[in-house]
């Protein structure tokens, strides 16, 4: 059963909750982290799919996809802490009574705005290096924003709900693995699914968008596109992760865990 990786899930929310309490610019800081580690993910990815791009190659989002996996890697090994795994974190243990939802909401905020403080002080970062100051570099990745940027609402909003709940499963199905190896394996194939189906991730979006507002871009990608998209992917990205993974979890294995604790 799932119970051990769901003890984990518990556990690891509570951690993120007492260094939220310990110290807010300690955990603000460990949020920035983790949306830097999207963008090196994102850089890898544009930058090698860009090659197939150039080329019309059907290979360009798969190859995309794959390079992408490095950023859960980063996360999951390297620290950080990002809004969309919280959703089901904190969620999850709410409804054991671990934490009350105000704490859940300030929680979501401040992982939330420190993923956007982050994608942009990676932006910066990456504007200041000049990779992406020719053309010819960055085709693909502007090519992406202007396609997510231009999507239906409501196509957004279930393009998130469907990501983040891959994007969660990613993080708690390792749990139930002992070997690293095991666990990066699945992590990546978990995140190439995501990527390679199309659908949104709003922490992802920044950075991508961020890096593409700092480089010299068409008039369709704007603030007013960034706002189109990121609104509805949010939204889909939270009921992702509490709705299918948080509370469904809590859901069907709730006779087990009320066994365990009798």
């Amino acid at each position: 059963m799932e119970t051990e990786a769901l003890a984990k899930v518990e556990q690891l929310a509570l951690k993120k909750h007492k260094i939220f309490k310990q110290s807010k610019l300690r955990y603000l800081s460990r949020s920035m982290l983790a949306s830097m580690f999207i963008g090196f993910g994102v850089i890898v990815a544009f930058k090698t799919g860009n090659f197939f791009f150039l080329e019309h190659s059907p290979l360009t989002y798969p190859m995309a996809a794959i390079t992408f996996g490095a950023a859960i890697i980063l996360i999951s090994y390297g620290g950080g802490d990002l809004f969309t795994g919280d959703t089901f974190y904190y969620t999850y243990a709410a409804f054991r009574k671990k934490l009350r939802w105000s704490e859940v909401v300030k929680l979501w905020l401040m992982s939330y705005g420190g993923n956007l403080l982050g994608a942009a002080a990676f932006a910066l970062l990456i504007f200041l290096t000049g990779l992406f100051a020719d053309n010819s570099v960055n085709g693909f990745l502007l090519n992406v924003v202007e396609h997510k940027m231009a999507a239906p609402i409501w196509q957004l909003f279930f393009r998130a709900i469907l990501c983040n709940w891959l994007v969660c499963l990613a993080f708690f199905v390792p749990m139930f693995m002992k070997a690293d190896g095991a666990k990066m394996f699945a992590m990546m194939l978990f995140v190439f699914c995501f990527f390679i189906s199309g659908y949104e991730h709003s922490i992802a979006n920044m950075c991508t968008f961020a890096i593409a507002l700092v480089l010299h871009h068409p008039g369709t990608i704007s603030f007013a596109g960034v706002l189109h998209n990121l609104i509805p992917v949010t939204f889909g990205n939270l009921f992702g992760g509490a709705l299918m993974m948080g509370w469904m979890y809590y859901y069907v294995n709730k006779p087990f865990l009320d066994s365990e604790e009798s």
